[in-house]
């Protein structure tokens, strides 16, 4: 998908459309998620610090991610890969790898371009968004293709053509390559793809050490014999946040931890999964990061115990000189409960409550309007103006913007943090259809693509 979470944002917000938007950690130690083309122009990129971002472009809106809705749109487009064939390989929300031969997709370079360019128009159909789709006849390749297809095209690499194109490009465009790799391969003298394969095996051992000198060699000569793996089963669900002062108050440090708790179960329920294993994460004022784990006598999605289990953990940690980073994450995933583990939990027994009072208690303390959040870029709802989303807040003031993804650009008005007709309220759908009739191509199978 082209620049995803960026491209969302603009979907879900007229007024955006057209213009440069950075979506990331808008504190001072965040960073770039994703920029959108526009804001590509200034050279912002993803991975950049926010405050260099800002520099470049200061007239870009920059917004708070919103990943519930990314994983939403996400999942529509893995959808239509799944459409294609059994084999999808998830990488990330916004890229996949395909293989079109086990779902008898494609045969020949014809039909795999045709699947192709009908995986597109059915990405744009669906969700309202650009796809770029890269075709070879491996994992490596198409990927290759992908990035050069990119914005909103399509690149089939033709069989016997892999090591002419493969020859110029820079070292760091293969797989494995990273700032490390390709300082200690420039130092070597080998800047390009061509200059690897002429290096040599031997060489690249000796330069690489076995296991990774072989594997770039082999990807020099554009040999990957890597198939495509179908969605691996999730390891583990985790939250965590990166906070713009260290925290060095520990009642604070636990207040936010039993605040990450609670999201981690809510993204275990939304996915079905209870798990045994709790893991608390904390980053340092100097850096250092320190994990603990606990393992239950059984599998829970209960906010109570993780909560619980979660302060216990923390309580066997050093927070002295301050924290800027926490995390909580659940393991041993199952896709079932065991109920009397609340027992555990604020010494209630489980059978004293039904499962629904059980889940309930101890509930988080509500926010008042005043203590709430409005992150940029958030949605938000008006008892006269209707939906809308944050354009900033501060100095007791929130600025929306009040238009829906298909309404035209929305007027903006301005409120106090504790007005009690904004409240805060859900993403709403892209504006969406199915795919058309009309855009039916002939399939087959054959090739493997890379749709991101």
């Amino acid at each position: 998908m082209d620049a995803f979470f960026a491209s969302v944002e603009q979907a879900s917000k007229p007024s955006l459309r057209g213009k440069a938007v950075v979506v990331g950690g808008l504190g001072p130690r965040g960073v770039v998620a994703t920029a959108s083309y526009e804001a590509r122009i200034f050279g912002v990129h993803s991975a950049m610090p926010m405050a260099q971002a800002r520099r470049r472009a200061p007239n870009a809106a920059y917004l708070v991610p919103r990943f519930a809705l990314y994983r939403s749109v996400s999942e529509q487009v893995m959808g239509l890969l799944r459409a294609l064939s059994p084999l999808v390989e998830p990488l990330s929300l916004d890229e996949a790898f395909v293989d079109l031969e086990a779902g008898g997709t494609a045969w020949d370079e014809r039909s795999a371009r045709l699947a192709g360019a009908k995986l597109r128009a059915d990405i744009r159909a669906v969700t309202g968004l650009t796809g770029s789709v890269g075709l070879a006849a491996s994992k490596m390749l198409a990927k290759i293709a992908s990035e050069q297809a990119k914005p909103d095209g399509l690149v089939l690499i033709e069989p016997g053509t892999e090591r002419a194109l493969l020859g110029p490009l820079p070292v760091r465009t293969l797989p494995g390559v990273g700032p490390a790799t390709g300082d200690h391969l420039r130092r070597a003298g080998i800047h390009t793809v061509g200059e690897l394969a002429e290096a040599g095996e031997d060489e690249l051992v000796r330069l690489l050490g076995k296991a990774h000198g072989h594997a770039l060699f082999a990807m020099a000569l554009a040999r990957d014999e890597r198939p495509v793996v179908a969605e691996r089963e999730t390891k583990s669900v985790s939250v965590e946040d990166t906070y713009d002062v260290d925290i060095h108050d520990r009642v604070r440090v636990g207040t936010e931890v039993r605040r990450l708790a609670d999201r981690c179960v809510r993204r275990l329920r939304e996915a079905g999964l209870s798990g045994r294993t709790i893991v608390l994460k904390v980053r340092r004022y100097d850096f250092s990061t320190l994990t603990r784990s606990e393992t239950l006598r059984g599998p829970t999605d209960d906010p109570a115990v993780v909560r619980e289990a979660a302060a216990r953990l923390l309580d066997s940690v050093d927070t002295t000189g301050g924290v800027r980073l926490l995390g909580v994450g659940v393991s041993g995933l199952a896709d079932y409960t065991q109920e009397d583990l609340f027992a555990q939990a604020a010494g209630v027994p489980a059978d004293d409550l039904p499962r629904e009072e059980a889940e309930a208690v101890p509930a988080p303390e509500p926010e008042t309007p005043a203590e709430r959040r409005w992150p940029a870029g958030h949605d938000v709802r008006h008892a006269v103006y209707g939906h809308g989303w944050v354009q900033g807040s501060g100095l007791g003031r929130v600025t929306a913007r009040f238009e829906t993804p298909g309404s035209e650009p929305g007027r903006v008005r301005t409120f106090r943090v504790d007005d009690p007709a904004l409240q805060p309220a859900q993403p709403l759908p892209l504006v969406s259809r199915g795919p058309g009739e009309d855009e039916g191509a002939e399939t087959g199978g054959g090739m493997r693509t890379e749709s991101r």
